[in-house]
């Protein structure tokens, strides 16, 4: 019997609210270089729970929205999407597209999602979706994924770390 999406939603919420660097830094070590971790990131519940309210498109372990700043030499808000998605299902990458353009519509800044993919398949991986290419017009999204089972090959490096989201990884 699968576990419910219940099960997988408060945890993995609570770890991203706690340890967001942690998670840049094991799965996004690049994004984590260029966010300013001095500021501490705001999270989103409440907004995001409005963003999706109207757009419930299929089921989800969990999603975070949070407000980070760049350390670029502007102050630069950047909204970041985080969906942790249990199964392989057809709408995840339309979920995240729809989610991405609300958000950005909400708060007119750069918006960056994210997929944490739980689920078993080795086949299902999607990276983007495109809306509409037609007549000129193309309207897509590309997002990077997080596919945990591909962690199993690291398995030395995750147990070796002190990286909380490596015990995360190799616990799921």
């Amino acid at each position: 019997m699968e576990a419910s999406s219940d099960s997988y939603d408060s945890p993995w919420k609570d770890v991203l609210e706690l340890y967001l660097p942690d998670f840049f830094e094991l799965f996004l070590p690049e994004a984590h270089r260029e966010i300013d971790w001095q500021r501490q990131p705001l999270s989103l519940e409440k907004e995001l729970r409005k963003i999706v309210r109207d757009a419930e498109l299929g089921t989800r372990f969990a999603d975070k929205l949070f407000q980070v700043w760049t350390k670029s030499g502007e102050p630069l808000e950047v909204m970041i999407h985080i969906e942790v998605q249990g199964s392989a299902t057809s709408d995840f990458a339309k979920r995240i597209y729809v989610y991405n353009y609300r958000t950005f519509d909400r708060f007119d800044r750069p918006v960056v999602s994210i997929g944490v993919l739980c689920d078993d398949s080795q086949s299902f991986h999607p990276t983007e979706y495109e809306a509409c290419d037609m007549w000129g017009c193309r309207a897509a999204l590309a997002f990077p994924t997080i596919k945990l089972r591909e962690y199993n090959s690291r398995w030395k490096e995750l147990a070796a770390s002190d990286n909380p989201f490596a015990t995360v990884t190799m616990a799921h």
